[in-house]
């Protein structure tokens, strides 16, 4: 199969790479280390993309959508933008209602990254490069992330593996994670070939999540799924539970929730980094055949239904996609972790390093 990697200019001082692997292409962009496009074949070997995007650099810089972006440096919710270190409070300016959200309103996903490694071989890839300052957005020390992207063929499936890792010089919360926009069927170009992803069969192995707050908050610890909407231990369609409506599912318009996956546990005593990869999540497309499964070594996994796309912002040839039309699977710490200690641990230490691994499977059947 061949392989390769292309590196060229996008525009306003961004730059893109290209990886490729036979009939598969990923686009990155350093504006935000963003996967802004993922081209796989179908059942029938037609290939087409399965992200949400725009198709320049200046929708990405007029659209704060965190399409496809690595978001930090804390990704999701942290409650009021307040937590406290050592005596020592920090805060976070809200960019979502009275909360920080993915890292505040000038967040990673902002920011221009520096490529810093091209390979092209067996296994395509690319290395990107931030430095964090001190204070950025209020988070306490200099922090250096980076993000790789690299593609390989495993057997007939492909994966697509993104890797994370920071250091810091002060004790910080960082968790980082891609937010990617799938819809396995694709037509996103095609206002009438494009379909929801509401009769996407979804799993996820989780036998418990974080019931929220109105805004998205969550309230108490976790609960069983058994009996509720959110059991996905078995393959689901999404749009089932949306359909019905429940109070939890009514707040937020849909699913955005964290749940726990199962072998992790809670507190300090349980996650402090990095683990075995573990099977998160399974995804069908019935019409197209395509296969998604995530692997990843966090202890949550956001699982956001697109509930906020109004159909107001034009995407990939200006089609402007609508609540249910794409679906995130986002690997990361339980939201709000550094201000629930019966929550996985998120703070970096100086002389650790924080690393988180994300691995997509694609195939078809």
């Amino acid at each position: 199969m061949t392989a390769a990697a292309e590196r060229v200019e996008a525009g306003d001082g961004v730059e893109a790479v290209t990886l490729s692997l036979g009939p598969v292409r990923a686009r990155l962009l350093s504006l935000g280390a963003t996967l802004a496009a993922l081209e796989l074949p179908d059942r029938d070997g037609r290939p087409d993309d399965i992200l949400l995007g725009h198709d320049t650099v200046a929708e990405y810089r007029g659209h704060r959508g965190f399409l496809g972006a690595t978001v930090g440096r804390y990704a999701n919710r942290i409650a009021g933008g307040r937590f406290a270190r050592d005596g020592n409070q920090y805060q976070v300016a809200p960019n979502d209602g009275p909360n920080a959200l993915h890292g505040g309103a000038d967040g990673f996903d902002r920011r221009n990254w520096e490529i810093s490694e091209v390979t092209g071989g067996s296994g395509p890839a690319a290395r990107f490069r931030l430095v964090s300052p001190d204070g950025d957005q209020g988070f306490p020390g200099r922090l250096e992330a980076e993000v790789i992207y690299s593609l390989a063929d495993e057997g007939g499936e492909i994966v697509l593996d993104i890797e994370i890792s920071a250091r810091s010089d002060r004790p910080t919360p960082v968790n980082m994670t891609n937010h990617a926009f799938f819809n396995l069927e694709g037509n996103l170009a095609s206002p009438d070939l494009m379909r929801d992803v509401l009769d996407h069969r979804l799993t996820i192995h989780a036998s418990r999540f974080l019931p929220v707050t109105a805004e998205a908050i969550p309230e108490g610890g976790p609960e069983p799924v058994a009996g509720t909407p959110f059991d996905f231990r078995a393959p689901r369609r999404i749009g089932d539970a949306i359909r019905a409506g429940t109070p939890q599912l009514l707040r937020g318009r849909g699913y955005d929730h964290n749940f726990c996956l199962d072998g992790v546990i809670g507190g300090a005593e349980g996650w402090v980094g990095a683990g075995p990869l573990t099977l998160a999540a399974e995804v069908w497309a019935p019409v197209s055949g395509r296969v998604l499964r995530l692997w990843t070594d966090q202890p949550g996994l956001q699982f956001y239904s697109g509930n906020f796309l109004d159909g107001t912002v034009p995407g990939k040839g200006g089609v402007a996609p609508r609540a249910g039309d794409a679906f995130c699977l986002e690997p990361q710490a339980w939201p709000d972790s550094p201000n629930r200690p019966d929550f996985p641990f998120a703070w970096l230490e100086p002389g650790q390093e924080y690393r988180h691994r994300t691995r997509l499977g694609f195939s078809t059947r």
